[in-house]
């Protein structure tokens, strides 16, 4: 005889983006309130990691960490000087960093009623965010990203995870993090191309999701090309908050489905950046991954060709690459090898093959199928776009 028990698990989650300057100003206390959110009897503890590029951009960082934290009124006592490790695709390369911070997070007693706080990049938060995810089986997490991709995209989300066997977040959670604090004031020292990383996610979700917005970033294409603060701030607000309502009410937070829509053009480029030994960076390989969907959305007759020359006309204007030699290397049958990561992007959701693809300006669709073959002339036609 068999018998079963059944009954449905609800579990609220708090997801919080906070949008500030001079974080670790004493006269800024958004930080100490969150901190007190969880209304603790005893002062907590907190363990913060920093990207190593940050703090040399910001030499005074770590002082402001430590003296912020110092303050008498103080909700959290830091339990040793802000750990300093390498950023980038480095920190998620491996296992490393995360074992770095288990044993931090052992070595100082750091609980499931403790913080530990990430301030860089997206690499940077992945690891750390994975570190606190799986140590007691979740200890709080705080993100402070840095850059205009981990603020617009990646630092707002509740992924968490590491690269593996040549693959990209092979290893990972859904954790979402206490909280996100966004400070604008990390992005002024940006080099050019991490500036412009986070304004491809914001493109990418306007294409999907909304069609005003995509014209806004449009009419401030000049600004955006320019870095200036007054256009480029409103926009990643912009991206981090349609982010965060798809997560809240896309009805799958986690991901338990095939559909992943906020990653259209991602399966090209999680392909590409794995094929350059992540030499290509995220935002970069995005855009390429954009302007192919997009070109090949409108080659099977679902986008309008003067929209799909308003997309590429755009990343060309914003100094997006859409094409990249890589793009073109084929096995001995001639194939791109570029299409297998279309496979490895439904390995990666599991169940059938999901892309999302263009039928408008803010119109994302999904699809089951790619016909490879018009998806490789697609790659050619980019190439011979991009030819000097």
């Amino acid at each position: 005889m068999t018998t079963s028990i059944e009954r449905t698990i609800t579990v609220p989650f708090a997801h919080r983006v906070y949008f500030t300057c001079a974080v670790f100003s004493p006269q800024n206390r958004l930080l100490a309130e969150i901190l007190s959110l969880a209304q603790a009897k005893d002062q907590a503890k907190a363990l913060v990691v920093v990207d190593e590029n940050v703090a040399t951009a910001f030499p005074q960082l770590t002082d402001e960490i430590a003296s912020y934290f110092s303050l008498e009124s103080s909700p959290a006592r830091l339990v040793r000087p802000p750990l300093l490790v390498l950023g980038g695709e480095t920190a998620k390369k491996d296992t490393d960093l995360v074992d770095k911070l288990h044993h931090q997070i052992e070595r100082y007693g750091i609980c499931r009623h403790s913080y530990l706080l990430g301030i860089g990049g997206g690499a940077l938060l992945d690891a750390a965010g994975f570190a606190a995810a799986t140590a007691h089986r979740g200890v709080r997490h705080i993100r402070v990203p840095t850059t205009t991709l981990s603020q617009a995209d990646g630092g707002v989300g509740v992924k968490n995870g590491i690269n593996a066997f040549g693959k990209k977040n092979f290893i990972g959670t859904f954790a979402p993090p206490f909280a996100v604090i966004n400070d604008s004031d990390f992005l002024a020292p940006l080099p050019p191309a991490e500036k412009r990383a986070g304004l491809i996610e914001a493109i990418k979700v306007a294409l999907i999701r909304d069609a005003v917005f995509f014209s806004e970033i449009e009419r401030s294409a000049d600004e955006l090309a320019r870095f200036e603060a007054r256009a480029t701030e409103p926009v990643i607000r912009r991206c981090a908050e349609l982010h965060v309502r798809h997560i809240a009410e896309s009805g799958d937070p986690f991901e338990f489905g095939s559909a992943r829509p906020l990653d259209f053009g991602h399966w090209a480029a999680h392909k590409l950046e794995q094929m350059s030994g992540f030499a290509i960076s995220h935002g970069t390989a995005v855009g390429m991954g954009l302007a192919l969907d997009v070109l090949y959305s409108h080659k099977k007759g679902m986008l309008p060709k003067a929209s799909m020359e308003r997309v590429l006309t755009l990343l060309q204007k914003l100094g997006f690459a859409m094409h990249d030699p890589l793009m073109s290397q084929t096995d001995p049958d001639g194939n791109a090898l570029l299409l297998e990561g279309l496979q490895e992007f439904r390995e990666h959701l599991g169940g059938e093959l999901t892309i999302t693809l263009l039928a408008g300006i803010g119109r994302g669709v999904e699809v089951h199928e790619i016909d490879t073959k018009l998806m490789q002339d697609c790659i050619l036609a980019l190439a011979q776009r991009s030819a000097p």
